[in-house]
């Protein structure tokens, strides 16, 4: 069986690591490519990532680069079409939500060759967010729909998916951060960075509802600077978000050196150390949806700066709390956590680190 790989952005690469092994023990039954399609790629934001996660070199680079959405889609179309045409693949995987995700996809069925899609059934309900518009599209057309929760599998079936496309594997992400937990506690990360364990707060945030609007960025920033009075936070800044904060003249609110008190700004990170410093939290503050599910598993609050979650289960049974953007709100669900009250959370369903086994065994056994 011949397989292409899609991968396009960061979050991909820790989806598609646990798989790649996997499949790499089935070497006589399974022929594999990964295929990179550069939709988010430079040295600091990509190449640590391919790195930590021991993953292969992309055996084709299709190198499309940054633009609009239908530009990049479009570009993306383009050259995967002829990636096909060549290889002549059996199936295709794609994983996740990105623009490489739907993309491929759509290129892949127009030319009659199988598409499996893991983490399906993803919905926020947000059709602002070019992600949903990715996930509706990429999940209807898909031969196989790889699925992390309940939720999820509920999703599908209420939009009229046929019960045997659904399958319920558990969390491939999950899988890339139980092997490497180990590994990234060994680091001394928050040492180098003058942190003590347990005694910090980790921060992501780039997504256009929150930066893009300055009033926006500039009230969720008040509030982070409010709760850095009694606990500094780490801030790897997007490159967009970095962007954004210069244009609005925002970059005030930051720190610029080694203080380790208020909001202390770093170059994006490898997976390794930001994994590190993550477990090592007193709480994370994100706008992001991988996050919410690493922070479960590890028992870590997390603060989720959305008005919605495509990932419920964190709500259910783990240890994510949605919040909006509203300042008050982000501020009280800090001093929430400062004051104990939060829950430790369980870990969902299947979220065991065997994910990937169980979706490749499935395809030898069913495609």
């Amino acid at each position: 069986m011949k397989i292409l790989n899609i991968v396009g952005a960061r979050p991909n690469f820790m989806k598609m690591a646990p798989i790649i092994e996997a499949m790499n023990h089935h070497p006589g039954k399974i022929d594999h490519l990964l295929v990179h399609t550069g939709q988010h790629y430079d040295e600091k934001m990509s190449k640590a990532f391919f790195e930590d996660l021991g993953m292969p070199k992309p055996d084709i680079d299709l190198g499309v680069g940054s633009g609009s959405h239908a530009v990049q889609t479009g570009k993306i179309m383009v050259a995967f079409e002829q990636v096909c045409l060549k290889e002549k693949p059996d199936l295709v995987i794609v994983v996740g939500d990105v623009n490489s995700t739907m993309a491929c996809t759509i290129t892949a069925k127009k030319l009659g060759i199988r598409v499996a899609h893991v983490e399906a059934g993803l919905r926020s309900r947000d059709m602002g967010m070019p992600e949903e518009i990715n996930r509706l599209c990429t999940d209807v057309l898909c031969d196989y729909l790889f699925t992390t929760d309940h939720f999820a599998n509920e999703n599908l079936r209420a939009e009229g998916i046929a019960e045997e496309k659904i399958i319920f594997v558990g969390n491939v992400m999950i899988d890339t951060l139980l092997k490497h937990r180990e590994m990234a506690a060994g680091l001394d990360v928050t040492g180098r960075l003058g942190l003590e364990r347990g005694k910090y707060a980790t921060l992501t945030m780039h997504r256009p509802s929150n930066v893009d609007d300055r009033g926006i960025f500039a009230g969720i920033l008040n509030a982070l600077q409010k709760i850095s009075e009694a606990l500094p936070i780490l801030f790897p800044i997007h490159p967009r978000t970095r962007k954004m904060a210069e244009e609005f003249g925002l970059t005030d609110f930051f720190n610029s050196g080694a203080e380790v008190k208020g909001i202390r700004l770093t170059e994006p990170l490898g997976y390794l150390d930001f994994l590190h410093l993550n477990m090592n939290a007193a709480m994370v503050l994100t706008d992001s949806g991988g996050l919410q599910e690493e922070t479960t598993v590890l028992g870590i609050p997390c603060i989720t700066m959305r008005h919605n979650t495509e990932r419920p289960v964190t709500c259910e049974v783990g240890t994510n709390v949605i919040v909006g953007n509203d300042p008050a709100r982000i501020v009280a669900a800090a001093q929430n956590i400062l004051s104990g009250k939060c829950t430790k959370g369980q870990i969902p369903e299947k979220w065991d680190g065997k994910a990937a086994e169980r979706i490749v065994e499935w395809l030898l056994a069913n495609v």
